[in-house]
């Protein structure tokens, strides 16, 4: 690996979109993969591997500010940089009336979509520099019944990338957000039970469309 190889950051990485990003990606990038799942993360791994790409795996919870620290810091003493991020981690709430939302539910939520996004922007903006591209994932559910929880966190989190967006038209990085469209994915499956999956954009289909317009 030089110091030309191109650095790809997922957070959110072991399945999903995140994953079929990362998969993408390879071997054009070498991609960190951070995520909770560590077995998802090493099935990643093995795919990328066999596109003839090469990973990083961070099992990491980027609810927690010092991983988060540690993970930027390790980035930057190995390659000091970050080209492109992609902020698809996210937290699914089960869809449910605004007068019976959980309180530690909601600040699983906050934390998660709201509160990391707020901590990562300062800790991966240096390592894009003026030339890195940041991507966020939106997925416009606020104000929408029983979407109280998810819908309120998630809206949270895309103000954050679009005050970014803004203040960084001039100076860079450039910061990106994207609208996927509709895939089987447990995220969607949880707010859509049964619904028919064979209708829907796959992962990788999708993840190749989004990084097209980027």
């Amino acid at each position: 690996m030089t110091d030309q190889t191109k650095i790809a950051l997922i957070t959110g990485a072991s399945r999903g979109l995140g994953a079929a990003l990362a998969e993408a990606l390879a071997p054009e990038y070498h991609v960190v993969a951070v995520a909770r799942t560590t077995g998802g993360l090493e099935e990643l791994d093995d795919r990328i591997q066999a596109k003839g790409g090469s990973a990083t795996l961070a099992p990491m919870d980027i609810t927690d500010p010092n991983a988060m620290a540690t993970l930027c810091r390790s980035i930057h003493d190995r390659w000091g940089k970050v080209d492109l991020w992609l902020h698809t981690a996210i937290h699914t709430s089960a869809l449910t009336p605004a007068h019976f939302i959980d309180a530690k539910e909601w600040f699983k939520a906050l934390n998660t979509n709201a509160t990391a996004t707020s901590v990562l922007i300062p800790f991966v903006a240096p390592l894009l520099g003026e030339s890195g591209h940041a991507v966020f994932f939106d997925d416009p559910k606020a104000g929408e019944k029983f979407y109280g929880i998810y819908g309120a966190t998630k809206a949270a989190q895309m103000s954050l990338a679009r005050s970014w967006s803004l203040e960084t038209e001039r100076t860079g990085p450039r910061v990106s957000i994207v609208e996927p469209r509709p895939m089987p994915t447990a995220v969607r499956a949880r707010f859509h039970p049964g619904e028919d999956r064979d209708v829907l954009s796959s992962t990788a289909e999708e993840a190749n469309r989004l990084l097209s317009l980027l």
